[in-house]
C-alpha cells in the first residue's frame, strides 16, 4: 500500500548518457584532427575540437565550473553524471599568460550549453602565431563506454553534435 521504507533504486537515478554541445560557432573536427599530438592522440581523453569563427566561447554540457587555469586558456567543468570535461582554448596558448582570454565563469558556478565561459580575441591570439582550435576533452575515461561525435562540419553555438555513454 505505501512505500515508506521501500529502499528506492540506486541505478534508477544513475545518468548513462551525456549530450555534448558545439562551444563555439564554426568548425567542428574531429579530435584527430587537433594540430597537436597530445589531444589528436588522445592522450589527454576523447572528445571533439572547432575551428572558431566567433570569439564567445560556451560551456559543451550541463554542469559545474571545477576549475578555471589561471592563465586562462582552460577550463574544467564536472556534470551530474561525473564526467570531467576541459576545455581548451587554443594549442600552446598558455605561454601567453591569459592575455586573449577573458573567463566569465567562476569555480562553482552552474553552467549549460547556453553559458559563455570564455570570450576570446582569437585575432590577438594569431597574432601571437597560436592555433585558434577550440578544444573539448572528457579527461575520465575510466568512466566512459563510448564517445559519439555525430556532428562534424558547420555549426553553431549549443548545437547538440555529439553523446557520451557512461560505463
Amino acid at each position: 500500500m505505501f512505500n515508506f521504507f521501500k529502499k528506492k533504486d540506486k541505478k534508477e537515478d544513475k545518468i548513462t548518457e551525456e549530450k555534448l554541445h558545439a562551444i563555439v560557432d564554426g568548425e567542428a573536427i574531429s579530435i584527430e584532427s587537433v594540430p597537436d599530438a597530445v589531444f589528436s592522440q588522445k592522450m589527454m581523453g576523447d572528445g571533439f575540437a572547432v575551428k572558431p569563427t566567433d570569439s564567445s566561447i560556451y560551456s559543451p554540457v550541463e554542469g559545474i565550473i571545477s576549475n578555471v587555469f589561471p592563465t586562462k586558456h582552460a577550463i574544467g567543468i564536472t556534470t551530474k553524471g561525473g564526467l570531467e570535461i576541459l576545455v581548451h582554448i587554443g594549442i600552446d596558448t598558455v605561454e601567453l599568460d591569459g592575455k586573449p582570454f577573458e573567463t566569465t565563469v567562476s569555480e562553482g558556478d552552474t553552467v549549460t550549453p547556453s553559458t559563455v565561459i570564455s570570450v576570446t580575441n582569437f585575432n590577438q591570439l594569431k597574432e601571437s602565431g597560436k592555433d585558434s582550435t577550440v578544444i573539448v576533452i572528457v579527461t575520465n575515461m575510466d568512466k566512459v563506454e563510448h564517445v559519439d561525435i555525430s556532428k562534424l562540419g558547420s555549426v553553431k553555438h549549443s548545437d547538440e553534435i555529439g553523446t557520451v555513454t557512461l560505463k
